[in-house]
């Protein structure tokens, strides 16, 4: 098995013989025009075990949600921003005003299920290999399935992303690794983020907490992520896929995305996006910085099998240092 290199060697921030956790928490919550949801959201983060700090970034709203938010919850932080820049770019921002060792970030239409999940998840960065955490959540509205749990909570199992709604990150890590692509605007953007950690050496673990609930709002655009959504898998495959895959991974991720729905509304919005795609990724501001062969190839293996036992790929897992990360987040 391949040799952890020396920044893994130290202890990663608690100490679980005590069961304590001096690991620092920050939930972040970027809401647009959705007081009645986010309140919610806030509540169940306030509520928590662990004492985190909350931060609410008002993506300029115009229904009064940063006076109401501070009102109703003076603890709370709010920032607003005086125009839209949309949740990437304010997810990003969120990163940079916190101090805090591990974000958490759920939507504005979903809350925490119980008071625990914090302090549960927290203990769960118990390996520095671990640089994500898919929190276990239930599409309320849709079904009682509890998705992005592990398979059983005796062993450490890596997964190949987590969803928006209900994930907790290093956020320094996140900081060093440069965050999201800004320039994918909308949908997708935690699919490359994995990766890209996954390139450094980072998994996302499968989570055993008790789960966030997710009310999905009926305010949500499908037009804009069902055009972002396949714009940006256009855009993923072109930055990340390294050769001598990335031409059949475009094949197959075009025709996919255009039929997937053959309903002629969305079968037109998909099919520009994709062209929208491929204008961005030959004539926009799209980079190709391709991961290794290697680790795209785990990282399909990781997308087909849903959960893998750290134990089995670890040995597959980069040992390099050239994201600069500092030794200090994992004291």
């Amino acid at each position: 098995m391949t040799t952890a290199p020396a920044q893994f060697e130290k202890a990663p921030g608690w100490a679980e013989a005590a069961g304590e956790c001096p690991l620092r928490a920050v939930v972040l919550i970027t809401t647009r025009n959705r007081v009645a949801d986010l309140r919610k959201a806030v509540q169940s983060a306030v509520s928590q075990s662990a004492r985190p700090e909350v931060l609410v970034i008002d993506d300029g709203s115009s229904d009064g949600t940063a006076e109401i938010i501070q009102k109703e919850f003076p603890g709370v932080k709010v920032h607003k921003s005086p125009t839209s820049f949309g949740y990437i770019v304010q997810r990003n921002r969120g990163a940079n005003l916190s101090k805090a060792d591990i974000l958490f970030s759920i939507d504005d239409d979903a809350a925490f299920s119980s008071p625990f999940v914090v302090e549960q998840t927290l203990k769960e960065f118990s390996n520095p290999r671990i640089g994500a955490v898919a929190i276990p959540f239930v599409d309320v509205n849709q079904s009682p399935e509890v998705k992005q749990a592990a398979p059983d909570a005796k062993q450490i199992y890596a997964t190949y992303s987590y969803i928006g709604t209900a994930h907790a990150i290093r956020r320094q890590l996140f900081v060093e690794l440069g965050g999201y692509r800004e320039h994918l605007i909308h949908q997708g953007e935690e699919e490359d983020y994995c990766l890209r950690m996954l390139n450094e050496g980072f998994i996302t673990r499968c989570g055993n907490s008790d789960p966030v609930h997710h009310f999905e709002s009926p305010k949500r655009s499908l037009v804009r992520m069902d055009y972002y959504g396949s714009r940006n898998k256009i855009l993923f495959t072109w930055e990340n896929v390294p050769f001598p895959y990335v031409a059949g991974h475009l094949a197959v991720t075009s025709f996919k995305t255009v039929v997937y729905t053959l309903k002629p509304g969305r079968f037109l919005t998909r099919l520009r996006a994709v062209l929208a795609g491929y204008a961005v990724a030959f004539f926009g501001d799209a980079m190709r910085q391709p991961v290794s062969p290697e680790i795209y190839l785990l990282s399909r293996e990781l997308k087909a099998r849903k959960a893998v036992p750290l134990g089995e790929i670890e040995q597959k897992l980069s040992v390099k240092q050239s994201a600069g990360l500092k030794n200090e987040i994992y004291v």
